[in-house]
């Protein structure tokens, strides 16, 4: 199939920018994780298992090692072959390495080994909490890079003054920086749990009671070998299961790329309309068409995209969060065709972030249109001098300036009106009238660069 034909946007228009994400949830490297896996419990269980399994030789380990090393594109096309006989994935990956064990005398007698003492649940169970370690490195350090754009921007933009707007209405002034600075520490937040958030496995057999190993050895500490076995992966053991692990490490990664993808889209959202506020300006890139009958448009067209990509992964975050956790009894197989698609909602979200990075890059501060705009909303300074008249002891202070202010726009002179004709100290009157919606801040620029 050729490739603009695929009908999935993320193997044809997006391919390239999801290429790292692509290849970890790949069903190649889905077989060759488990594939790994399988040969890895055959050189333990013959080595750290007891006198029950057969001591492994140097020679027969060297040899199991050569064909873990060995899978490649033939691998993978083989294991789907013989896949389209059995009708099973992980059975698939076990007829083949026996195939592959054939092939060296020295390890036929190991060929009762492969997948012993299992359920397909088990390598499937930690196959996918590989992919998702490995997906989470990948995600975090494309997350590192709006959380750092942002913290310098917010520190490079902490003492341009701007109006704030509550209800889309003229509010307390704030900066530029500030404002930005949210968005960053709200990410950094979420990225450390989701480092944080550990995918779990288990490896107790075919109800999750460890019975085909104890019954091989009764003398072993089944949960304390599997254990030792999972670590060697950096993947946490969950030993107590039914016949699947129940997924809810799975939901808490969803939920945390849920709550990302909403403070990007908060973020795109906010971005889009101080673009149309014109309190930034897009920089213009030679060659890009706005629309394609009204040349004079700049649009924020990598915000809207990144709001609709992280859109995408919300639906299927919140679709594997809710879907995932639940299983009939010990287990139903409606999990296994979900769990296919983990990589489809990490590349939606990478997509998102990708594209909200785009956008980032192209604003530029219209400091021109920014000052002009607060300084001509006065009113904003009502807050001030009521709390002023407080501090002063006017119990009615705030009734009585929302009577003079309320729905009003007032400039310079007015504002010196109003405060010239208060009855409190000349102290605190001055302290108002050398106030102006400019350096009525607060510590914002601070907060900027907390």
């Amino acid at each position: 199939m050729k490739h603009q034909e695929l009908i999935s946007p993320l193997d044809n228009r997006y391919s390239q920018n999801i290429i790292d994400l692509a290849n970890n949830f790949s069903e190649s490297n889905l077989n060759k994780t488990r594939f790994e896996i399988e040969i890895d419990w055959i050189i333990f269980l013959s080595t750290q298992c007891g006198k029950n399994f057969k001591s492994l030789s140097i020679a027969a380990k060297n040899n199991l090692l050569k064909i873990k090393m060995s899978f490649d594109d033939r691998s993978a096309k083989r294991i789907k072959n013989i896949e389209s006989r059995t009708n099973h994935d992980v059975k698939a990956v076990e007829y083949f390495i026996r195939e592959e064990m054939e092939k060296y005398t020295n390890l036929k007698k190991y060929q009762h080994l492969v997948h012993f003492a299992l359920t397909s649940e088990d390598i499937n169970s930690l196959s996918y909490a590989i992919l998702l370690r490995d997906a989470k490195d990948i995600y975090l350090k494309k997350l590192d890079f709006p959380i750092k754009d942002l913290n310098i921007k917010s520190k490079s933009w902490a003492s341009i003054p701007m109006l704030a707007r509550t209800h889309g209405q003229a509010a307390s002034p704030s900066t530029l920086g500030k404002e930005i600075k949210v968005f960053q520490q709200r990410l950094a937040r979420q990225k450390n749990i989701l480092k944080n958030i550990k995918p779990l496995a288990k490896f107790g057999g075919a109800t999750g009671n460890f019975h085909t190993l104890y019954l091989s050895d009764s003398n072993i500490n089944w949960i304390s070998k599997t254990k030792k076995f999972l670590s060697l992966y950096k993947i946490d053991q969950n030993p107590i299961t039914t016949q699947i692990e129940p997924h809810d490490g799975i939901a808490e990664i969803s939920h945390c790329i849920q709550r990302i993808n909403n403070i990007l889209i908060d973020l795109n959202q906010d971005m889009w309309i101080y673009i149309s506020n014109d309190i930034f300006k897009l920089k213009l890139k030679d060659g890009e068409i706005g629309s394609s009958t009204m040349p004079h448009k700049v649009n924020p067209i990598d915000f809207e995209n990144s709001e609709g990509n992280l859109g995408l992964s919300n639906s299927l975050m919140s679709f594997f969060a809710e879907k995932l956790t639940k299983s009939r009894l010990q287990r139903d197989l409606s999990d296994s065709t979900v769990l296919r698609n983990l990589g489809v909602g990490f590349g939606y979200s990478y997509l998102g972030i990708t594209s909200c990075l785009k956008g980032l890059s192209k604003i530029q501060p219209n400091k021109e249109y920014i000052i002009s705009e607060l300084s001509n909303n006065w009113q904003v300074l009502a807050e001030p001098i009521q709390i002023i008249m407080r501090l002063e002891g006017l119990d009615n202070a705030y009734e009585e300036i929302k009577e003079i202010t309320r729905g009003k726009n007032l400039d310079k002179e007015s504002y010196l009106n109003i405060v010239n004709k208060l009855k409190i100290g000349a102290s605190s009157k001055e302290k108002l009238m050398n106030l102006t919606p400019l350096n009525y801040l607060g510590i914002s620029s601070k907060l900027a660069k907390y």
